[in-house]
């Protein structure tokens, strides 16, 4: 018997079904093993598993994505040069890398501020994040604002940045006594920064 609770959805780029969770609904999550998964268990993961697709954990259930559009990908770039340019010494910015917040919680944020710099691994612990930044998508767009925000304040990361393409708006939250509070936020597609570094980041460009 499979562990596995999908559904099918049609995919416009292949002409076929790729297998989702549920979770492309409102939940976003699959408990599909009994007691859960571990962060090691999706650590293990080949990419024939999930082709194509962003899988994350949370509480022992699995959040799966579909791959992030062209348009993602773009603005995703002009934000990680931009933000780059600015870096403290020490520090680097990498996209889509593993994060692990305990043993049943593993997230990929869009963009990672990790620390020291250069380190080689396959999954960053949560203490190495210094910021995450998520891009909305219509796929994403409630866990981004809700669940993610929650897990990574819960996990004690500093700062945390919120991006809408739509709008070309963006929002910087700050850990204050167990919950983000919001220091930054864009104006006419522009917000700036002065922590954790000083800089300004246009998101119309």
């Amino acid at each position: 018997m499979s562990h596995w609770a999908t559904a099918t959805l049609h995919n416009p780029c292949e002409g076929g079904s790729v297998m989702v969770a549920p979770a492309e609904t409102e939940s976003e999550s699959v408990p599909i093993r009994p007691g859960g998964w571990t962060a090691e268990d999706v650590l293990a993961f080949t990419e024939d598993q999930f082709p194509g697709q962003r899988v994350e954990l949370v509480d022992g259930a699995l959040l799966v994505s579909p791959a992030p559009s062209s348009g993602h990908q773009r603005l995703l770039h002009r934000l990680q040069l931009q933000l780059a340019a600015a870096l403290p010494e020490g520090a680097e910015l990498l996209p889509g890398v593993n994060v692990r917040l305990g043993n049943k919680r593993l997230l990929v944020p869009d963009l990672a501020l990790v620390a020291p710099a250069g380190m080689e691994t396959s999954c960053y612990d949560e203490s190495d994040l210094l910021l995450a930044a998520e891009i909305e998508s219509p796929s994403t767009r409630l866990r981004d604002r809700g669940l993610k925000l929650a897990l990574y304040a819960e996990a004690m990361v500093r700062y945390y940045l919120l991006v809408d393409p739509d709008l070309h708006a963006a929002t910087l939250f700050e850990l204050g006594s167990g919950e983000y509070v919001p220091i930054a936020r864009s104006q006419s597609g522009r917000i700036e920064m002065d922590r954790p570094f000083e800089t300004t980041v246009d998101l119309t460009v």
